[in-house]
């Protein structure tokens, strides 16, 4: 089981629920973690399209490519401006 912290007053009315547990049988990436569960992440694709998502995987900054496994906290919050606010190191 993995755990989605959604945070931020921009990505909050996107979902149901601030924290989502989904079920995963092998290591997936965050991109596919999330294009996996539309049902309750799907209104978060849209900033995923974007390159609008900041992720971190138990408390470490990730991309969206970087693997997650069961048992894993993946937490998401918005990056406005990544050009000119530095998300795009890590969500190019």
């Amino acid at each position: 089981m993995v755990t989605i912290r959604v945070f931020g007053q921009v990505l909050l009315p996107c979902v149901d629920e601030p924290e989502i547990q989904c079920e995963i049988s092998e290591p997936v990436s965050v991109r596919e973690l999330l294009e996996g569960n539309p049902e309750a992440l799907g209104g978060l694709l849209e900033f995923l399209r974007k390159g609008e998502l900041m992720v971190t995987i138990n408390q470490k900054i990730s991309t969206l490519e970087s693997m997650v496994n069961d048992g894993d906290v993946v937490k998401l919050t918005h990056q406005f401006n990544p050009e000119h606010e530095g998300a795009l190191w890590h969500n190019p």
